[in-house]
């Protein structure tokens, strides 16, 4: 017991900072490219803005090729990549590669099936009344898919963390790499039920967030 409260001492702080970072930028990942992605997507699928199947397939195919992936495979097939980005395959830094790739893959198709779920009056009628794309997107898509795309984004957060422990396996660092090298590899329970602890709190701490602020948005 005393052994593993030294460890969790020494270890833990610096493990959440790793794991807070590569969240952080996978998250940021995600809200940016897998929002215009999910966008495009979207776009090139309705007729009533730019339908078009060759730019939808491709991007859909892309997308579905990197989601159909177990992510520890694809940590791996990404180490090539992951080292011309930030010049090393191990830390945090490292990780965070395959993870805002595997985020905006994720999210990218929620925020598809968000946009998806307007009711097509409501567009129809922004398009009836001569309104740009750019306005239709801004003031209609965006505002209509709004808690819809916020609970998207805490699936995708959720996902994320189970994803960022999974990278502790290849040294990507963090709270999964805390887990695996003193809980796992030395036999430390304690450790390892800790940090397992750690991530549900974690998890259900941005499930609850998540919730609270899409139902804002709902209500108004």
């Amino acid at each position: 017991m005393k052994e593993t409260m030294e460890i969790i001492k020494l270890e833990f702080g610096n493990a959440t900072i790793e794991t807070i970072q590569m969240v952080l930028i996978a998250m940021l990942a995600a809200v940016v490219f897998g929002l215009l992605i999910g966008l495009v997507l979207h776009l090139t699928a309705n007729p009533l803005f730019y339908k078009n199947r060759a730019v939808n397939a491709v991007a859909g195919t892309i997308i579905n090729i990197i989601r159909s992936m177990p992510f520890i495979i694809l940590l791996v097939v990404l180490l090539p990549l992951t080292r011309i980005i930030v010049g090393t395959s191990i830390g945090a830094a490292a990780a965070a590669v395959p993870l805002s790739i595997a985020s905006v893959a994720f999210y990218a198709r929620l925020v598809e099936g968000s946009f998806s779920e307007i009711d097509k009056g409501v567009v129809e009628a922004a398009v009836a009344t001569g309104a740009s794309v750019w306005l239709i997107i801004r003031k209609v898509l965006l505002v209509e898919a709004l808690p819809s795309l916020i609970r998207g984004l805490t699936v995708t957060f959720v996902s994320i963390i189970g994803y960022s422990a999974m990278a502790g396996s290849v040294g990507g660092g963090g709270i999964g790499d805390l887990a695996i090298r003193y809980g796992y590899n030395r036999y430390e329970t304690g450790v390892l039920t800790f940090t397992v602890i750690v991530l549900i709190i974690i998890v259900q701490l941005g499930q609850w967030i998540g919730d609270k602020v899409a139902l804002k948005f709902t209500k108004r």
